[in-house]
């Protein structure tokens, strides 16, 4: 992830995109094609449940201080920055784009990027497990509600309160199936991971192109060009220096470990694309999808760049530490859930 200037993820999605552009799905393929979505995204959380391990999560809380700080950063100190944000953004960008900003920082934090970079960085493995996890676990439920509450004036807002009904089927029941499935398909899913790294990004690629393709059908590409992208751009760097910041200075501030500096620096400052285009995809369906999702994709990118240089720089750290004796050896961790 380090050596590469665009992740995988991201070149799929720009290929995504580009098909979108040339060959857009129309007519009666586009309505068959939203049912084939909407089977992709049950079947993603299902298969998050069957691979989410209850006991671990049950275990990591233990470390509540940890868990509550991130917590915090999630869903409390990052929504706030989102409503900053959108407020100084809305005098010059569209609206659908203003309210994407706004919705990245609704978003829970990411799962395996978290605990890969926690764990070259030498920090505490399982408790960015946990953390990870469990964002993603509350999200479902929170990221809807923060919806709700903080989009419904400005910003281009079109949800409304009977979409928690759609967040409850196609995400909530299919993931409560997956835990109970989970003793008997959790091994073997443990042992065959491509196949739940195909539905991974099989499910974000085909929700990507259904989303720009209805942009396309709509021309809603005509309301935006490159300077406005280039002040998402702006805008997601100084949000992500900021939280990161935070995030480091907290954690200090409060005498966390630096194994826990570091779990608490990256779950807490980074949004999760997997989860986020689904849900996108649920709340916002029709032609605005993919200006709603735009400054997320663009998000995750910018996250990962930073997030890489970072781990390597706390790497360093760690390592002389570790020769000093000031921090000891945290034990891994088996990653799980969503990228």
């Amino acid at each position: 992830m380090s050596r590469l200037p665009i992740d995988r993820q991201m070149l799929l999605l720009l290929a995504a995109v580009a098909i979108a552009a040339i060959l857009p799905v129309r007519g009666q393929a586009a309505a068959l094609f939203e049912w084939v979505v909407y089977a992709a995204i049950a079947l993603l959380f299902f298969l998050y449940g069957a691979r989410l391990s209850p006991s671990a999560v049950w275990q990591g809380l233990l470390h509540w201080r940890l868990q509550g700080l991130v917590f915090l950063f999630t869903f409390a100190f990052f929504p706030l920055l989102g409503l900053l944000a959108s407020h100084l953004l809305g005098p010059v960008l569209p609206p659908q784009l203003v309210a994407g900003v706004l919705f990245l920082t609704l978003l829970p934090s990411t799962v395996q990027s978290s605990i890969a970079f926690t764990s070259i960085a030498g920090g505490n493995v399982p408790a960015a497990l946990t953390s990870a996890s469990l964002s993603n676990l509350v999200g479902v439920l929170i990221t809807p509600i923060l919806v709700m509450l903080l989009m419904q004036s400005g910003g281009g807002s079109v949800f409304a309160f009977d979409q928690i009904e759609k967040i409850a089927l196609q995400i909530l029941a299919p993931f409560l199936a997956g835990q109970i499935a989970r003793p008997l398909i959790g091994a073997f899913l443990a042992r065959h991971k491509r196949i739940t790294g195909f539905v991974d990004r099989g499910s974000i690629l085909l929700v990507v192109y259904a989303a720009f393709s209805e942009g396309m059908n709509a021309g809603v590409w005509s309301q935006i060009g490159l300077g406005d992208l280039a002040i998402v751009v702006l805008a997601s760097i100084v949000m992500l220096t900021i939280v990161l910041l935070a995030t480091t200075w907290t954690s200090r501030a409060c005498g966390f470990a630096h194994a826990d500096e570091i779990a608490i620096t990256f779950c807490g400052s980074k949004k999760s694309l997997a989860s986020g285009i689904p849900i996108a995809g649920i709340l916002a369906p029709g032609p605005g999808l993919a200006m709603l999702v735009l400054p997320l994709m663009l998000f995750h990118q910018i996250q990962l760049l930073a997030c890489a240089w970072l781990a390597q720089r706390y790497a360093r750290q760690t390592s002389v530490l570790a020769e000093a004796g000031a921090v000891a050896p945290v034990p891994p961790a088996q990653p799980a859930g969503n990228p």
